[in-house]
């Protein structure tokens, strides 16, 4: 990789450009809290060729959520199951959205 082309990547939200430590360290939180939320599969960090987790900017924000929820007393667990159901919701109002956009353009039969 070029260096022209590792700064195009500065802008994608899925290039895992932060370490454990600095990504803990943008959300004031532990590096436990990190393998944690790792564990209960809310995030998949990349792993560099030495095998070093790597976050994304998405990865964090969806780090960030998780923390505020648990900041308010929520177990880790049920944060993280509260952030999957979250994610899917919006996707099915998405869909949604869009079966409604194609329908209402659909042509209407004769009657």
């Amino acid at each position: 990789m070029t260096a022209d082309d590792s700064f195009g990547r500065l802008d994608d939200d899925d290039y895992p450009a932060y370490t454990m430590g600095r990504a803990a360290a943008m959300l004031g939180t532990t590096q436990a809290f990190l393998r944690a939320i790792g564990e209960a599969r809310l995030i998949t960090p990349l792993r560099s060729e030495g095998g070093h987790r790597r976050y994304s900017r998405y990865q964090l924000r969806i780090a960030a959520r998780a923390r505020e929820l648990v900041d308010q007393g929520t177990p880790i667990e049920a944060a993280c199951r509260i952030i999957i159901l979250e994610d899917q919701l919006e996707e099915a109002q998405r869909i949604n959205t869009e079966y409604r956009t194609v329908a209402a353009a659909a042509p209407k039969p004769a009657a």
